[in-house]
């Protein structure tokens, strides 16, 4: 059975990446990643941070800046009250500005971070030697959601490096990450 709602694919997206996470070791976290001139602590960095942004966003309060380097720990206590507090009568109806500078809903925004945090998952399994294969029913949602206006939009703003070539015959989750900049 696909999955659907926002909140369901970022819950599964995100569960997938805190399994990631819990394979990170501390050697790894000056290692390279997919995404160019980010270490894999900066993707943790980042992933932690968006946990805020959505907490954040739900709640209406202002983010917590970091009081230093994120932990992989972070990102599953964070998610978790991520999913609590979307759970709240009319949190998801609230707006934000999203990190390209538009408003949207808490609603739009966990639909985007689920894409964020899919991709990254992939980006930090493949940093660290661990699976990299994606939920087929994930990759598929977010093909249908994003693509192709949400890859350029990251372009435009710098936010995704070019796309790379795949061949049309190639899965599902190759082509995804060729469009979201990635050698698959």
């Amino acid at each position: 059975m696909a999955v659907t709602s926002a909140v369901d694919l970022y819950r599964q997206a995100s569960a997938h990446a805190s399994t990631i996470m819990a394979g990170v070791c501390a050697e790894h976290l000056i290692g390279p990643t997919p995404c160019a001139k980010w270490t894999v602590q900066d993707l943790v960095d980042h992933l932690v941070g968006g946990t805020g942004y959505l907490l954040s966003a739900a709640t209406g309060n202002q983010p917590v800046p970091p009081a230093g380097p994120a932990t992989t720990g972070q990102f599953a206590v964070g998610f978790a009250a991520v999913l609590d507090a979307v759970a709240r009568p009319g949190a998801m109806d609230r707006r934000c500005m999203s990190p390209l500078g538009f408003e949207w809903t808490v609603a739009e925004a966990l639909a985007g971070t689920f894409m964020d945090v899919l991709i990254h998952s992939w980006d930090l399994a493949s940093a660290t030697g661990q699976g990299a294969r994606l939920d087929p029913d994930l990759v598929q949602a977010c093909w249908d959601m994003f693509v192709p206006v949400m890859p350029d939009r990251g372009r435009e703003a710098g936010l995704i490096g070019p796309a790379v070539a795949v061949p049309v015959e190639a899965p599902l989750q190759d082509r995804l990450l060729g469009v979201m900049g990635r050698e698959p």
